[in-house]
């Protein structure tokens, strides 16, 4: 191997990516998601019907690519703590960060130029991405052998478990490739490594596997709290339970996670605060103290209108009749989006016929909807 490869995975290395790997270039099997996508499963996430082709033929993204080098950053630490306040909702763990696309950026500039200055390379010989761009960077990682997809749709580490954000650089130069956990025919195999386990399916509180390693985004809690920027199906509602932003469930239950290791999670910042965050504090937030908490985040993303829908479905699950008021005054909220949800919460807990009785000035379908929903 060329030493000039080992050299600059050693500098990589250093930026602060915990694993970083070799793929050499070779068309993707366009059965991983073009089906997928023809079912509906990506629900209204139409950049990825735009950018099919691109995912599936990296040429189209650079022109003359050989290579590709996938970037794993662990965010598993031993020092997480899951909660027992059930007045705390509960996060994705990667959320519990600034924004990762934010914190990975400069390493990745400092990486171009690392792949500059050992090949003597241009800036247009190269591009990379952080979950961002028209990549397959789970099916990428499987051909390196960064780890395998599980039965969840997860990259799997044998090392860092489920707990890793990628990212990747589409680049002209031609690297020996890194070597797949098992042969090359095997390393897209869903669930090569899982053996009968069905942990992950069976924990998914919205049932959103169709199929090992296939997630109908439509049920998806990641998807219904995050990328939905409108009404949450009703019958997905009581799934959701305590989570607000995101869900860790296919990954928590996952057994190889017994064997993750602490990143050194040199490119994130960690933001504890969030975690200390009770509901009654989000069901609170205007949008100057909305800005304030989550600023540099990537919850950030949401706006206030969708994570106070989200807290709305929390409290409808919460059982706390002392959020009650605060759900009162989000039915007249100015978002008919926050109304709907807050009204639901209300019947939820068992406030209807007062809410009926002091019944808000609204007429939008949505809301009247969750008036007279059973």
């Amino acid at each position: 191997m060329d030493t000039r490869q080992e050299e600059l995975r050693r500098r990589l290395t250093a930026l602060g990516f915990d694993d970083v790997r070799f793929a050499a270039l070779a068309t993707l099997p366009p059965e991983t998601l073009r089906p997928w996508l023809a079912a509906g499963m990506h629900s209204d996430m139409a950049w990825l019907e735009r950018t099919a082709d691109k995912r599936l033929d990296p040429a189209l993204v650079l022109p003359g690519v050989r290579s590709v080098i996938i970037l794993g950053v662990s965010y598993w630490s031993d020092k997480w703590r899951v909660s027992s306040d059930e007045k705390r909702p509960t996060w994705a763990r990667y959320a519990l960060h600034e924004d990762y696309h934010d914190t990975i950026k400069p390493a990745l500039v400092a990486a171009g130029r690392a792949i500059e200055s050992l090949f003597d390379a241009a800036e247009t010989d190269y591009r990379y991405y952080v979950d961002t761009g028209p990549v397959l960077e789970r099916s990428w990682a499987a051909q390196a052998g960064l780890g395998f997809v599980g039965k969840n749709a997860m990259l799997i580490s044998r090392r860092d478990g489920n707990w890793l954000l990628l990212a990747a650089i589409f680049t002209r130069i031609e690297f020996a490739a890194d070597e797949p956990i098992r042969k090359k025919a095997e390393a897209a195999s869903i669930g090569l490594l899982c053996g009968k386990c069905t942990r992950c399916l069976e924990a998914c509180p919205t049932q959103a596997f169709s199929a090992p390693g296939v997630v109908d985004a439509r049920r998806c809690i990641s998807y219904q709290t995050i990328e939905n920027k409108g009404v949450i199906p009703r019958e997905l509602r009581a799934g959701i339970g305590s989570r607000i932003y995101g869900c860790d469930v296919c990954l928590e239950v996952c057994p190889w996670n017994r064997f993750a290791h602490a990143g050194r999670r040199l490119l994130l910042v960690a933001r504890h605060d969030l975690a200390e965050l009770t509901l009654r504090d989000i069901l609170d937030l205007t949008r100057e103290r909305y800005a304030e908490v989550f600023r540099r985040t990537s919850i950030k993303r949401l706006k206030l209108t969708g994570l106070l829908r989200n807290a709305c479905v929390v409290a409808g699950n919460s059982g706390d009749l002392t959020l009650l008021p605060r759900l009162f005054l989000l039915a007249a909220h100015e978002s008919v989006l926050v109304r709907a949800h807050a009204v639901w919460a209300v019947r939820r807990l068992g406030g209807g016929a007062a809410l009926t009785a002091a019944r808000a000035v609204e007429t939008d379908a949505a809301v009247l909807a969750e008036y007279s929903a059973e």
